[in-house]
């Protein structure tokens, strides 16, 4: 290495030095208040998740063959969940840009030409001969770099990792609320199957129950109004159930859709049997700032607008850029490599703005007013994950009550109809007696099957809402990401 070269080193060596300084402020997450555990309600003990919570393939707790067989489809087919993989791959992307920018840039350039010039006639200053055709060329490698003395390079690295970090969360994010989406979907369809049987169970009943009261009004013992309101009812009924169906296509068609399928495309036989009802373990509430996704989206969010800040405060300072060539150019092209025709060069460039009338600090305002409002989007999210927890806690927790209650009414209803309709047939009470028992009886049990319908609708919200098993501490070091979709 010659001189001047070295010359080149060591004044990178410096600039790499003075790099050690970065301009804005470092980025310290802000504190949320957390409660010590979340509100108590009767018949509720604060659970340990650290062996039960719900952790990777959380839907498996359900027991559901359906579920188990289309879940995993979601992270694969739902275009949702493809839509924010490539988002976060693009993000990915952004982030090797930006560091790019740390290192110099590295260039070679060469070039041949071929020419023939005319003699000129210095008496007359005309042409009246060529010269004999001759051949140049030249070599030459270049460097440029800019050496990231007060940090910009390096804050805008650290706001694009912080931006994929986030991305990364939305990824896992949208998953998780496709997820949950796939089993609040499936366990409407499962719903609607059993309220099915119990509609064709209904009708079968109705049609006994109209046959009684035929062969009384044939008997005269009955007036025809019986017959007519038993055989209403019994439509209705029917009724009823043909509308299901309705429901059930549209139930099948939206899961269709959530695992990637053409709603044509799947086909779900009837099932007889209601996802199993899981125990869900929630810890403590500060366990909400690891496993929810969508708390780490706006917290990355958050150290991503920090880091512009630092970028805007940047502007302040000169830029320097640092340029070398090396190489060697001869006319003719013969003997190019020779020592005689070694070039080079070395330079430096400053640029500082001196007066821009306030855009500066205009833009440093604004990225601090950007995170500020980052700040503030991130306290809402975590209190909105709070909330949703809650509600999900009182709405199992008051719903196991209730369907406490709902199975001994439907018990009661259930007795009260037959007793109902043994004494109709006995004669000793009216028809609208033994119908409205019939009634009664259905209701009970559609109510009942409402409020199962409803613990595992919440159920499967309060594991959404608890992160899915999702932990923050799974983002990545915003690497490029292994393409596995």
């Amino acid at each position: 290495m010659n001189m001047k070269m070295t010359r080149t080193a060591l004044a990178a060596s410096l600039a790499v030095l003075l790099g050690g300084c970065m301009v804005g402020p470092n980025y310290h997450r802000p504190d949320v208040p957390v409660a010590p555990q979340y509100k108590p309600l009767p018949g509720w003990t604060q659970a340990t998740p650290e062996a039960e919570a719900p952790k990777g393939d959380w839907w498996t707790d359900f027991n559901d063959p359906l579920l188990n067989q289309l879940e995993p489809m979601v992270s694969v087919s739902n275009q949702n969940v493809r839509e924010a993989y490539y988002n976060y791959q693009e993000a990915v992307a952004e982030v090797q840009v930006a560091r790019a920018s740390l290192f110099p840039t590295i260039g070679i350039t060469g070039s041949a030409t071929k020419q023939r010039t005319a003699k000129s006639d210095l008496s007359t200053g005309s042409s009246t001969a060529f010269k004999p055709i001759s051949t140049s060329g030249s070599l030459e490698g270049n460097i440029s770099w800019a050496p990231d003395i007060w940090g910009k390079v390096r804050r805008q690295v650290e706001e694009n990792k912080a931006t994929a970090q986030a991305s990364e969360a939305t990824l896992a994010n949208a998953t998780l609320s496709e997820q949950t989406a796939l089993a609040t979907a499936v366990i409407e369809l499962r719903v609607v199957d059993t309220n099915i049987d119990l509609l064709q169970k209904t009708v079968d009943e109705y049609k006994e129950f109209l046959r009684v009261v035929e062969n009384q009004g044939n008997a005269g013992t009955t007036p025809p109004s019986d017959v007519i309101s038993a055989r209403t009812q019994l439509e209705s009924a029917q009724s009823s159930l043909i509308a299901l169906g309705v429901s059930r296509a549209q139930d099948v068609h939206a899961i269709a859709v959530l695992v990637g399928k053409n709603p044509e495309d799947l086909d779900i036989p009837h099932s007889t049997a209601l996802p199993v009802l899981p125990s869900i373990p929630v810890g403590m509430p500060s366990t909400l700032l690891q496993r929810r996704p969508d708390i780490a989206v706006a917290e990355r969010q958050m150290a991503a607008q920090n880091a512009a800040v630092g970028v805007a405060v940047a502007a302040y300072y000169p830029n320097f850029t640092l340029n070398a060539a090396d190489g060697f150019s001869q006319s003719p092209l013969a003997g190019l490599l020779h020592a005689a025709n070694h070039v080079w060069s070395l330079g430096a460039d400053v640029d500082e703005t001196v007066f821009d009338f306030g855009q500066r600090h205009g833009e440093v305002a604004a990225a601090k007013a950007t995170y500020e409002a980052s700040v503030a989007s991130y306290r809402q999210t975590v209190l909105g994950a709070f909330q949703n927890v809650e509600d999900d806690l009182s709405g199992i927790t008051i719903l196991a009550q209730q369907a406490q209650v709902q199975d001994q009414v439907v018990q009661n209803a259930t007795e009260g109809a037959r007793i109902a309709v043994n004494e109709y047939q006995a004669g000793t009470v009216d028809y609208t007696t033994a119908a409205t028992a019939e009634t009664t009886k259905l209701s009970a049990q559609e109510t009942a099957l409402s409020v199962q319908q409803q613990r595992l609708l919440d159920t499967v919200s309060l594991i959404g809402d608890l992160g899915g098993g999702w932990s923050a501490d799974q983002l990545s070091d915003s690497k490029k990401p292994s393409d596995s979709r």
